[in-house]
């Protein structure tokens, strides 16, 4: 079943969280996730938001957000991500479908 990963940023320190935007698509290609959305201006409808950026993403499953989330390349630069920017991530489960 399709998952999908909704990250809402507010940046701290924003050279750094560039460091980190620098080397994520060439470690997120090599895994099966799809990058949907990554916008720096996200507009509120509803509520209220403190956050500057939200990025959404698709993986085939949980697993396969798993390998991509657990591995030792994306590990190292998300340190500059977390150092970077005070981070919200929410894992979605997708609609199954029926037969």
């Amino acid at each position: 079943m399709t998952v999908y990963v909704v990250a809402q940023l507010k940046f701290a320190d924003r050279a750094v969280y560039d460091c980190y935007q620098a080397h994520f698509t060439e470690i997120f290609v090599r895994y099966s996730g799809t990058l949907l959305a990554a916008d720096e201006n996200p507009q509120v409808i509803e509520g209220q938001s403190d956050r500057e950026k939200v990025v959404l993403m698709s993986f085939p499953d949980e697993p396969a957000f798993q390998e991509w989330a657990q591995s030792p390349k994306y590990l190292k630069i998300s340190e500059d991500r977390q150092a970077g920017a005070d981070t919200v991530t929410l894992l979605v489960k997708g609609l199954g479908h029926r037969s």
